[in-house]
């Protein structure tokens, strides 16, 4: 996800759409299990078991690009 909005974002007409894009993804994957697993890892001092998967559970607004045309 980062590395797309990385990709993708680096030519955004305006800053303000990296914004919505980087708003949305924190507010959708922090409350996901990914997160909750991240800081029970960290605070019980052991490696996390992250039990989201990158095949099955990316948010519902990606991709939120549109693919451009060659022309």
């Amino acid at each position: 996800m980062t590395r797309q909005m990385l990709w993708k974002l680096l030519g955004a007409d305006h800053p303000m759409e990296a914004h919505k894009v980087d708003s949305r993804a924190i507010y959708e994957l922090g409350q996901g299990g990914d997160a909750k697993e991240g800081v029970e890892s960290f605070l019980e001092k052991r490696p996390p078991e992250f039990p989201s998967k990158v095949s099955e559970d990316m948010p519902e607004f990606y991709p939120w690009w549109e693919e451009r045309k060659f022309k």
